[in-house]
């Protein structure tokens, strides 16, 4: 079994607070977590090297680019092999419309998350572009009507 690097309430606080503004300094970081900024950037230095914190990102908000559409698609391949799904992986990375995708277990093998500028573009994208590739047996559409949480990533 892989030993977990241990983090302490401080690091936790650390990682709540870049969790909520990732572009904080290390200066209001040290302020907000009670230490000094040196203490801090070491920290955070940590965190990072050992795969707590993997990046940082803008959020960005889709609807004011004109992606108006969010649908979440279940897919269900035709085999379930190793090369079955990498092809499809493969594919999936290709189209832009496609921004999560999860291998999945239960009756589909695949949760996609596809952001269009309305439905016309998701049907062209849905007929035109995801039934044609390779091995998928089924498709399921499912429309959200609204975000009711967002939290990014699950902190302690």
């Amino acid at each position: 079994m892989a030993k977990t690097p241990k983090i302490d309430e401080i690091d936790k606080r650390i990682l709540r607070q870049i969790a909520g503004e990732g572009r904080i300094s290390v200066q209001a970081l040290g302020e907000a977590v009670g230490l000094s900024a040196t203490p801090v950037a070491r920290r955070l230095k940590r965190l990072e090297e050992q795969g707590f914190v993997t990046g940082y990102a803008a959020l960005i908000n889709e609807a004011a680019l004109g992606f108006d559409v969010s649908v979440f698609v279940s897919v269900k391949l035709d085999r379930q092999i190793d090369n079955a799904l990498s092809s499809f992986e493969i594919a999936i990375a290709s189209f832009p419309e496609v921004v999560d995708c999860w291998l999945m277990t239960g009756s589909r093998d695949y949760l996609l998350r596809v952001v269009t500028g309305g439905m016309a573009d998701f049907e062209q994208f849905l007929v035109g572009r995801l039934t044609k590739v390779k091995g998928v047996a089924e498709i399921e559409s499912s429309i959200p009507l609204r975000r009711v949480k967002s939290a990014g990533s699950r902190v302690p």
